[in-house]
């Protein structure tokens, strides 16, 4: 009880709403690391679920699965979050100058974080930029340096960086990589072939930063509406009108053959259409949490969504590489060594208890204030 009141009293003040969807999203995230989805998906591979299950895999390349929105959800909230930040530091008397070096020093944190998982994923030391952290690192820099802009000059730079990714896609045309859409042709892998010496097999690229950081940059005006002295029921309407205006831009681009969804090298399309779907979530969200007031159980969410990073990083290490198997071993693998369970089966058990004791571990942390702020 002591803990849910300390993490009440550290939500007021707060836009409750966005550490509610941050909080979602990671709890989303963390049941990925334990291999939930994965597992649920090999009892029926032919036909899972009825094909639920598929949405929480990204896309193999041309189209849009709900997992998709999942990074740019991430990337938004980090903008929301950011502005939010600002604006009472603000009112504490500390000036754009003085928090930049703070936020100088947490984007190094999360590049530093975001090299390091991929060296942890290897098993060896790698130089290897597609992680989303090193992502966001970029993005929080470009978000921050405007700042200060007016919305629409914030708009204009967005629609810019998208602008730009078509310039170069459809303009950089180098010899091997001169398909703008087609997965490992395209500038994107030029561009990794340049920054890492290598391509990523699943067709992701670095060069997602740019149009992402419309993402975040999208975020800050979120942010700037939701804490602004406009009526709930304003903030409501700017959010699903920006969303649907997002949606329909998106999807008329991949539907008129101009620029196809995928997700892999964040084409506009797939920003404008991602985009719209996190804005109307976010428009859900914040008239159920911070209108209506259905916060009875929101302190899950919001302890999860403030530590967003330190449970990220604590479930794709610690987790992944350690505590999946271990925990395994003493689940799932003994049902069907000693029950004769179906090892699809067993390996749901096993992937439900992972996710219940690095739960267990991550509170504990909280309990004792082990978690790191990044």
């Amino acid at each position: 009880m002591e803990k849910i009141l300390t993490a009440d009293q550290s939500a007021k003040g707060r836009l409750v709403s966005l550490d509610v969807m941050r909080g979602m999203i990671m709890i989303l995230l963390c049941a990925e690391s334990c291999k939930v989805y994965e597992a649920i998906m090999h009892i029926d591979p032919a036909q899972p679920m009825g094909g639920l299950i598929t949405q929480f895999f990204h896309h193999p390349w041309h189209g849009l699965r709900f997992w998709d929105l999942v990074q740019p959800a991430f990337m938004f909230m980090a903008g929301a979050a950011m502005y939010i930040s600002y604006r009472r530091k603000l009112e504490k008397g500390q000036s754009w100058g003085d928090n930049l070096g703070h936020i100088l020093i947490r984007s190094l944190k999360l590049f530093i974080c975001g090299v390091a998982l991929h060296c942890v994923y290897a098993d060896k030391p790698v130089w290897e930029l597609w992680n989303v952290l090193t992502q966001l690192s970029f993005t929080m820099i470009v978000s921050y340096l405007i700042i200060n802009r007016s919305y629409t000059w914030q708009l204009v730079f967005s629609i810019g960086l998208l602008v730009l990714t078509e310039v170069l896609y459809r303009g950089l045309l180098m010899p091997g990589f001169d398909q703008p859409f087609v997965e490992g042709k395209n500038f994107g892998a030029y561009a990794d072939t340049l920054l890492m010496g290598k391509i990523n097999s699943d067709g992701w690229v670095t060069i997602n930063c740019i149009p992402t950081a419309a993402h975040t940059i999208w975020g800050v005006l979120a942010g700037k509406l939701l804490i602004s002295g406009n009526t709930s029921a304003y903030k409501i309407k700017t959010l699903i009108i920006a969303g649907v205006v997002a949606l329909v831009l998106g999807f008329g681009l991949d539907l008129s053959g101009i620029t196809p969804i995928i997700k892999r090298i964040s084409t506009s399309s797939f920003v404008l259409v991602s985009v719209g779907w996190v804005l109307l979530i976010l428009a859900a969200v914040y008239w159920l949490v911070d209108v209506k007031g259905n916060v009875k159980y929101a302190w899950i969410f919001t302890v999860v969504g403030m530590n967003a990073i330190f449970i990220y990083l604590f479930f794709e290490t610690v987790g992944v590489q350690w505590l999946n198997g271990k925990v395994a071993i003493f689940s799932g693998d003994l049902l069907h060594l000693f029950l004769n369970v179906p090892v699809s089966i067993a390996a749901v058990v096993s992937a439900i208890a992972v996710l219940v004791v690095e739960w267990f571990l991550c509170y504990w942390l909280y309990q004792r204030n082990i978690f790191f702020k990044l």
